[in-house]
């Protein structure tokens, strides 16, 4: 004898609830942060599924489930970590005495976000930004520093482990060393050349508890890089800027600048670092955004006429 509808979604979401209440208990060792996010992204699969058992959504269904949540306007990346939180429910699922039997995740992909164009400074801003010419130490080093930023296209982490040695400035090159311990030698500026060469004449009178650093505290330690980041926000307001700049649009800066002036792509790539081109190649649309606004700003047809 067939067993009624009714007496089979009712047993359905018997098993739903002892293995929601399963997976909280599991979850109680994770992490707060990722406990908390997992039980959100349950709550809201529970959500979307309605009346119908979370044990018989399949494929299609949470595919749809995405496409709906897209359409409210959420990014790939939110998409990414919802599906991430799907995954790990029905994985647990699956490692349980349940009737699942296949993951209905499976071959599922979010969306791909629209990637964001690195912020950068125009060459103008650049230059009135590093340009700082008090005579205080730690003005000379914050110059000396941000200089050298600018002028070879340093990572945040890279600036503040550079020691003494790392500068030659016979050569006018700096050696770095990079993600994944790869070393790289850059060529550094003129005006970067002479900032550093103030700076290493003031950093003489600096308490010096670490010998081997370029750049240091005002305690003579190694400067860190939260310390950086608060100088060059701080002096971006002084300066007049009038925005938010962090150490990361000085690199990007130099990317766009040099890629504007010399078109070299695989030449930015190898002062930057990056292990694949395609990394660098989002510099040339920033390149697009400067020479088109330069068009809008400065040819008599660019703008339409109503």
């Amino acid at each position: 004898m067939k067993q009624a509808r009714g007496s089979v979604e009712k047993t359905a979401s018997r098993a739903d609830a002892a293995l929601l209440r399963a997976y909280e208990e599991h979850l109680a060792t994770r992490p707060p942060r990722t406990r908390e996010a997992y039980l959100y992204d349950l709550e809201l699969l529970k959500t979307l599924a309605g009346d119908t058992p979370l044990m018989r959504l399949d494929a299609a269904s949470l595919r749809r489930f995405l496409s709906a949540l897209h359409a409210r306007g959420l990014s790939g990346r939110s998409l990414a970590r919802i599906l991430s939180g799907w995954r790990a429910f029905y994985r647990y699922a699956l490692d349980r005495d349940s009737a699942l039997t296949e993951d209905p995740c499976a071959g599922l992909k979010a969306p791909k976000s629209q990637r964001r164009l690195p912020a950068a400074l125009s060459p103008d801003e650049a230059v009135q930004l590093v340009t700082i010419d008090k005579d205080d130490p730690l003005a000379v080093r914050d110059r000396a520093m941000f200089e050298l930023a600018y002028s070879s296209g340093l990572r945040l982490s890279e600036l503040a482990g550079l020691d003494i040695t790392a500068v030659d400035l016979a050569t006018g090159e700096v050696r770095v060393l990079g993600k994944g311990a790869k070393e790289r030698i850059v060529p550094v500026g003129a005006p970067a050349l002479r900032a550093v060469r103030v700076w290493l004449t003031v950093r003489a009178s600096f308490p010096a508890r670490n010998n081997q650093a370029l750049f240091l505290s005002r305690s003579g330690r190694r400067i860190g890089a939260r310390a950086i980041e608060r100088s060059l926000a701080a002096w971006a307001i002084r300066r007049g800027l009038g925005r938010h700049v962090h150490p990361h649009m000085l690199r990007h800066s130099f990317a766009s600048h040099l890629l504007q002036s010399s078109g070299d792509l695989r030449a930015v790539q190898e002062m930057l670092g990056h292990s694949s081109i395609a990394s660098t190649q989002v510099y040339t649309h920033l390149d697009f955004q400067y020479l088109a606004k330069a068009y809008d700003q400065a040819h008599p047809r660019a703008r339409k006429k109503s």
